[in-house]
């Protein structure tokens, strides 16, 4: 079986707290059982780029509302970490020392999952599964059953993964222009509460939802 895991976090690359250490770990454990596990995550400017070797894999170009933008998706090249690690470049919005805290994080993780869904959209082979982690790619569940450009995707099924509630990247309807087309009749998959929230989205789009442990699905409950 082959999983591509996307994530805003894994470790060594970069890490904020216990994502990208479960982002990190889970891939290696999946191969050894005999799946190809793989990671799709954003440039950032860290160490673990400039100390290792990439390889181009692909480029493209899409937008987010009126901001067209090209993209190129890079691999390390010696799969050092025990799976396949693939890199999002967007030029001024993911290439940054930081993972979060910019006031443009809704735009940049917005363009993120876009630029994820179009990459995979172009295999000649496509994933068994997508597995999504948190918020930040809680968008992509929807985007691959309801944007028009990504029907090539709509049966591949979606793993979302919660390992913190807390942050749900909501954001205001006066955004909706910042997603790609999508069957305006399912605009209710996107809202909660009178925003659009990527968590509450995926909940209701992934085929399978999980958590990030047992205990953390008891807390959730109470």
């Amino acid at each position: 079986m082959e999983i591509i895991h996307v994530s805003a976090e894994c470790f060594p690359m970069a890490k904020a707290g216990g994502l990208g250490d479960v982002v990190g770990a889970l891939p290696k454990y999946q191969n050894e059982l005999g799946h190809v596990a793989k990671v799709v995550m954003p440039m950032y400017r860290t160490k673990f780029l400039y100390q290792n070797e990439w390889e181009l894999v692909h480029e493209g170009s899409q937008r987010s509302g009126s901001h067209q933008f090209n993209y190129a998706v890079i691999k390390e090249k010696t799969n050092k970490l025990g799976f396949d690690l693939y890199l999002v470049d967007i030029n001024g919005l993911l290439d940054r020392e930081k993972i979060y805290g910019y006031d443009d994080d809704t735009q940049r993780f917005l363009a993120f999952q876009i630029c994820v869904c179009d990459w995979l959209s172009k295999w000649q082979h496509k994933p068994d599964v997508i597995h999504c982690h948190d918020h930040h790619t809680g968008l992509i569940p929807f985007m691959v059953k309801y944007c028009y450009d990504f029907q090539s995707l709509a049966n591949i099924p979606t793993v979302f993964t919660i390992h913190n509630a807390q942050y749900q990247g909501q954001f205001g309807w006066d955004r909706w222009y910042l997603l790609p087309s999508y069957d305006p009749y399912r605009w209710g998959m996107l809202d909660w509460d009178n925003t659009i929230n990527p968590l509450a989205s995926a909940m209701k789009c992934a085929w399978q939802v999980t958590t990030v442990s047992p205990s953390y699905l008891e807390e959730l409950r109470y």
